[in-house]
């Protein structure tokens, strides 16, 4: 894989290196670090968005920013691929990496890992071990923290008294061409209310389609029991993680092809996104990262796609 920028800010094969959000607190990130501890979600959600709007200084296994051979290093964490980075030229100090770095913005770095299920690690040489920022998360990043729950999810069938709803989604999605299955799912974010999940499985996505589901959707939440929360999934949606979930528990409540042999057209599902830990729901971690992660490498990290 190429690596994006180079760092110290010199022209790469993608333009100056990225320096964050203009005007962003460029201190934010190591001390929205610090507060983070199992449990506190909020801290975690605040060390996303200083995340989001900063800069981090990746460490290349291979290679110099912007060269061909150029790879980042890579960690495993409870069965979980990670890169690791630190949060300043302070931290790649002290962290003894004698090689090569790579300074790039909190979101570019969380849109090109998440694509292919790796997370980033943050300041693994630190006391403790740093934190952990799994690829579900860096997807957030990357399409925009307050668009989709925060992690870890606990998801579950809903136990809803919604029957007039989830019935008259059922009989207005047979006249939906473009709607091949419904499934649900009652999602739980770790910060913020819970709400139910509409899984849609679609023969296409061309504007007409879409926007055919919009109005079925539309429909049937104005029957919807009051206060109640909707929202819709894509289950063609690879990386998203209520998606994932609804393609291996939920069965669907609406189908239009019941009773026919099943055509498949997933790939399997993969690992959840979320390491698993001690205690419930926590999905982050400061446990100490693998031994030797300066050493030997392990399996290389395959790269992201070219920007």
């Amino acid at each position: 894989m190429s690596a994006g920028a180079v760092a110290g800010g010199a022209p790469g094969p993608w333009g100056q290196a990225p320096a964050g959000r203009p005007g962003a607190d460029p201190g934010a990130l190591e001390r929205t670090l610090r507060e983070v501890a199992p449990e506190r979600y909020e801290a975690y959600e605040q060390l996303l968005h200083a995340l989001a709007d900063g800069q981090v200084w990746m460490l290349l296994w291979h290679g110099t920013p912007g060269s061909a051979d150029a790879q980042y290093g890579n960690m495993e964490i409870s069965g979980h691929g990670y890169a690791p980075a630190v949060t300043s030229s302070e931290q790649l100090a002290s962290s003894g990496w004698a090689r090569a770095h790579e300074v790039i913005s909190g979101r570019e770095i969380a849109a090109s890992l998440y694509r292919t299920r790796w997370g980033l690690w943050l300041n693994p040489h630190a006391p403790g071990g740093g934190v952990g920022v799994p690829w579900a998360d860096l997807r957030r990043i990357a399409a925009g923290l307050e668009r989709l729950p925060a992690g870890p999810l606990k998801l579950s069938e809903p136990q809803l008294n919604a029957q007039p709803f989830f019935a008259l989604l059922e009989r207005q999605a047979g006249e939906v061409r473009a709607v091949r299955a419904l499934r649900r799912a009652w999602v739980q974010p770790a910060v913020g209310e819970p709400y139910l999940a509409i899984g849609l499985e679609l023969y296409e996505s061309s504007p007409p389609a879409v926007e055919a589901v919009r109005a079925l959707m539309q429909r049937a939440i104005a029957v919807a029991p009051e206060g109640l929360a909707v929202s819709t999934v894509a289950m063609a949606d690879e990386y998203d993680p209520v998606a994932l979930w609804m393609r291996a528990h939920a069965r669907p409540f609406f189908d239009r092809e019941a009773g026919r042999p099943p055509t498949g057209p997933y790939p399997p599902v993969p690992p959840p996104p979320y390491p698993a830990q001690q205690g419930p729901g926590y999905g982050y971690g400061t446990q100490q990262p693998a031994q030797g992660w300066t050493g030997q490498p392990q399996q290389p990290w395959p790269g992201y796609p070219g920007r």
